[in-house]
């Protein structure tokens, strides 16, 4: 697969402060990447510098070997907060987010609801954030993201604040979602279990400053028994230092 993504020497400095140090990497091109650490370890400053929401003070991030320059249609963003509008029914939300396109309103409505179609919100197309529970907002999100059909996708601990139940539904479905449309996803979490049913490589990083200590390459698709203990569980927690 050739590189989509690349980290090309980037440094990150925050309040005069050194939150992440020098770091390369790369994202192929249809891959699924887990960034897994703890709080303050830089993988949602990553996740950013990617975005385009935040400039490294030194290093390039390369899109299709352009520079990053800022946020751009190519990269879609899921927030752990939903981010929804609450005067916009599910649909309104997705189509709003189409709007910078500059689409005709029926193609808009069109992209809305094949994309709420996609997270099998079809039939809360109309219903607002308020009428929808926790994980149904964020199949609003997620199907916003999706209806701009970017290159790239950014999650940012999107399924943190759910239940086990629904969180791990949202799981298998991005996990459907990510086969079936072959978009690069750069996903981040603090939860090993998570990042290793998820990924197809696993990226652990540690704090003081932000660095990555790991780069582990799984199996060509996320693991399929969920139950299961995966293999090298026991070795990232010792990685991370952690009981996660």
């Amino acid at each position: 697969m050739s590189t989509l993504v690349q980290l090309d020497g980037i440094e990150v400095d925050h309040d005069g402060k050194r939150a992440v140090a020098t770091t390369d990497l790369e994202f192929p091109e249809g891959s699924f990447t887990s960034l897994l650490g703890p709080t303050g370890c830089g993988k949602s400053t990553l996740l950013n510098t990617i975005a385009g929401f935040v400039t490294p003070s030194s290093g390039r991030v390369l899109m299709d070997g352009a520079p990053v320059t800022g946020p751009g249609p190519d990269r879609g963003m899921v927030f752990q907060h939903y981010a929804l509008l609450p005067w916009f029914t599910a649909r309104g939300n997705v189509e709003f987010a189409l709007k910078r396109f500059g689409l005709p309103r029926a193609e808009r409505r069109e992209r809305a609801l094949e994309s709420l179609d996609a997270v099998g919100l079809a039939d809360a197309a109309e219903k607002y954030p308020t009428q929808l529970s926790g994980g149904m907002r964020q199949r609003v999100a997620l199907a916003r993201a999706l209806a701009a059909e970017p290159r790239v996708l950014l999650m940012d601990e999107p399924f943190g604040a759910l239940d086990a139940i629904t969180r791990a539904r949202m799981q298998r479905l991005l996990t459907q979602l990510w086969q079936r449309t072959c978009t690069t996803v750069v996903f981040v979490t603090h939860d090993v279990a998570e990042a290793l049913a998820l990924s197809q490589r696993v990226v652990v990083m540690a704090a003081d400053p932000g660095r990555v200590i790991a780069d582990h390459r799984l199996a060509d698709d996320p693991a399929s028994d969920r139950t299961a203990p995966h293999p090298l569980h026991a070795r990232i927690v010792a990685q991370l230092g952690t009981d996660s």
